[in-house]
């Protein structure tokens, strides 16, 4: 930890990675909120994976035809809105069931990333690297993109907060007070593909979800208002984050795995936390074995 609070004021790369840790908590915080609350982890995933199609597709491009502007992190942008825009499609055009577009989109996704990381040169490092996430090796360029990303949702949430907010905890309801909630769902499904970009770059496709999930989870622990929820998340994951980062770096472990180690501890402890919260509350004259109820619903 020392250690790397030491070579912080010296390196550049780690300056860029903890701006691109706290920039992508941000996102996280907010839109994850979202996604436990609707309880739509399923589709991020989707979406993450379809990320490495973009990714490959973008590094292929670059080396053949020298199109240096093509970064794999502008290709996976691409990538994750073409895929959230496909789901958007066909939950409301096809009667295909929900599980099985997204395992489509999901494994077709994979196969063109795969088949074009195939064909290109050190597709092996690259692999591991989109995979697992390699927030080390963030770049000035990417940090413009994780900002604009930032930006642009932030910019969003707060145009469509309510409406967002309805469709949120009951779609019905909101579909008869005039809401367009077939646009509204495309306009969150977007919101998400831009999140899990952020994600990607700080801990890889495979750890995506769980880096969206724990710490709205844990902070939907904490209060039951969705604006509290949020601002609870994003704290929980720029501890995550930013933690996660400075404990990897002497022992030089791997960033990602690291960070998701730390959110999912952060969340079993705000867990234990709330129990013994809810035993201090118990009624009294009740036994030891008294279940636990969840959590409130979000407002």
């Amino acid at each position: 930890m020392l250690q790397f609070l030491t070579d912080l004021h010296q390196f550049r790369f780690l300056q860029y990675a903890l701006l691109a840790g706290i920039m992508a908590s941000v996102a996280c915080g907010i839109i994850g909120s979202y996604v436990t609350v609707r309880r739509l982890t399923y589709i991020a995933g989707a979406i993450a994976h379809c990320t490495l199609g973009g990714m490959g597709a973008a590094r292929y491009l670059q080396q053949q035809y020298g199109l240096a502007f093509l970064t794999p992190l502008t290709g996976a942008t691409i990538a994750a809105l073409v895929a959230a825009l496909v789901i958007s499609f066909l939950q409301g055009h096809s009667a295909m069931r929900q599980d099985t577009v997204l395992s489509a989109v999901w494994s077709v996704g994979m196969g063109i990333g795969i088949l074009f990381i195939s064909k290109t040169s050190g597709y092996n490092e690259d692999l591991m690297s989109y995979l697992f996430g390699d927030i080390l090796m963030v770049s000035g360029r990417d940090l413009l993109l994780i900002g604009l990303l930032d930006l642009v949702l932030l910019l969003m949430v707060t145009l469509f907060y309510n409406r967002l907010l309805a469709i949120s905890f009951d779609e019905e309801f909101a579909r008869i007070s005039g809401i367009a909630v077939d646009r509204c769902n495309t306009i969150f499904l977007c919101l998400v593909a831009l999140t899990v970009v952020l994600l990607v770059q700080v801990v890889g496709i495979i750890l995506v979800v769980a880096l969206l999930a724990l710490p709205a989870a844990a902070a939907g622990r904490l209060t039951t208002r969705l604006p509290a929820m949020m601002l609870a998340s994003t704290l929980l994951c720029l501890l995550a984050t930013s933690g996660g980062l400075a404990l990897s770096y002497q022992p030089d472990l791997p960033a990602g795995a690291t960070i998701i180690m730390l959110a999912a501890a952060l969340y079993i402890l705000v867990g234990i936390f709330w129990k013994l919260r809810n035993i201090h509350r118990r009624p009294p004259g009740k036994g030891p074995f008294l279940s636990l109820d969840e959590p409130g619903n979000i407002k």
